[in-house]
């Protein structure tokens, strides 16, 4: 609740509850108690200004901070705060275990603007941000899209289309699909560029080649290990894992089941992590602008007109292929 509102409320002025607030004795007692009152209904807390001398901010809220993913994050937000004198302060849920803690922190430090990465934006914890003031802006919007919100993304459909068919074109026809979680949207956009490339050159979808996991190392080996471990006519030719990560853990899967990448098994990946580059062979993935759409999710919190925030919009930069070593003909 910001103070007009609470004013509205109680049927005065916010300069009545700015002095309520301040503890000045000009108010009544009556509108002094009704004021106090929604102010403990509401838990309304001032916005505490920075400490003197306190360099701006931009805070920078993720669920986790454990993938390298994050860091390249964190590389985008950092360059675009810097270019204008800002720093980017970091927060992880997970250190807060759930709590509500995290949004008091950022409220009080006096914070330019908030670019967050979750697994889902609370309705309260929008509320509040928009209540103190503080624009915020999502990053790889994970649930289901709100016309409210700004976001910024990734063209993930194209993505898992162009990825797949890189694949196709090479001569495959039993390719596998490992997503990241089936209620994130860019696990489904990515999936759903899959099957469109694979019903575009009319191959049969095989639901024993599609799996979900959760864009970690284990879910790709997990899912990887189910599919390679089947007799030859069985198994994939190919793999389109949905995160670099995941398939680092299909390369370890193919490793135990004596196949050889890309020999044996093309495989591609999704983002184009630095770590793409050191993997044996070098991984064929599709790159993700992931320090770009920090960067751009920066600048748009902390622009002048920040105030448009409100109406919400999404900004989606191009995904692209990058073909290095494991991707061949199938044998």
């Amino acid at each position: 609740m910001t103070i007009a509102q609470i004013a509205a409320a109680a049927g005065c002025s916010p300069s009545t509850v700015s002095k309520v607030l301040n503890g000045n004795e000009e108010v009544s007692a009556a509108t002094r108690q009704r004021v106090q009152a929604l102010l403990n209904e509401h838990n309304y807390e001032r916005r505490s200004p920075s400490p003197a001398g306190a360099p701006p901010l931009v805070d920078l809220v993720f669920q986790e901070l454990e993938s390298p993913w994050a860091m390249e994050i964190i590389k985008g937000a950092v360059a675009a705060s810097g270019a204008v004198g800002l720093n980017v302060a970091l927060t992880s849920l997970s250190e807060h275990n759930g709590s509500r803690g995290w949004l008091d922190h950022i409220c009080a430090r006096g914070s330019r603007g908030v670019v967050l990465l979750l697994a889902k934006l609370e309705k309260r914890h929008k509320a509040e941000l928009r209540s103190r003031g503080l624009p915020f802006v999502v990053v790889d919007p994970r649930g289901e899209p709100d016309p409210s919100v700004v976001t910024v993304g990734a063209t993930n459909w194209s993505g898992g289309f162009t990825a797949t068919k890189h694949l196709i074109e090479l001569g495959h026809k039993r390719v596998a699909m490992i997503s990241g979680p089936p209620d994130l949207l860019c696990s489904r956009a990515r999936a759903d560029g899959y099957r469109s490339a694979m019903e575009a050159a009319g191959l049969r979808l095989d639901q024993d080649l599609i799996a979900w996991g959760d864009f970690h190392v284990d879910s790709g080996f997990k899912a990887a290990m189910a599919m390679l471990s089947r007799p030859p006519a069985k198994r994939p030719t190919a793999v389109f894992a949905g995160s670099d990560l995941q398939a680092l853990g299909v390369l370890e899967a193919a490793r135990l089941n004596n196949l050889r990448v890309p020999t044996d098994l093309s495989l591609v990946g999704f983002d184009d992590l630095p770590l793409s580059t050191w993997t044996s062979p070098p991984l064929t993935t599709v790159r993700q602008p992931l320090a770009e759409m920090a960067a751009t999710a920066v600048r748009l919190v902390i622009s002048p007109g920040n105030g448009e925030l409100r109406d919400g919009r999404s900004v989606e930069l191009a995904t692209s292929l990058v073909v290095r070593e494991t991707t061949a003909p199938p044998p």
